[in-house]
């Protein structure tokens, strides 16, 4: 998310500003005077965050004649996952 932050806002919250771009992949632009003097971004522009995976989903090429394999692929991954004990063993 693209944000616009006082140049005196962004050194009383740097710590939180740093933490939202982290966590959230957030744009600031630092404003002094009324203008534009500085931008903040991540480092690393192909980060992504979890707000972002549906747009990544759909973006995502069909399986086509793989989706049958696939499917019956999982059903046997599940099929073969131990079960969860009813009764905790450390109690």
């Amino acid at each position: 998310m693209e944000k616009t932050i006082s140049a005196t806002d962004a050194v009383r919250k740097f710590s939180e500003i740093l933490n939202s771009i982290i966590y959230r992949g957030d744009h600031y632009t630092v404003r002094r005077g009324g203008k534009a003097v500085a931008s903040i971004s991540p480092v690393l522009p192909s980060a992504k965050t979890l707000a972002e995976m549906k747009e990544l989903i759909k973006k995502l090429p069909p399986l086509g004649d793989e989706a049958e394999g696939f499917k019956k692929d999982l059903k046997e991954i599940i099929r073969r996952q131990p079960l969860v004990p009813e009764k905790d063993r450390w109690a």
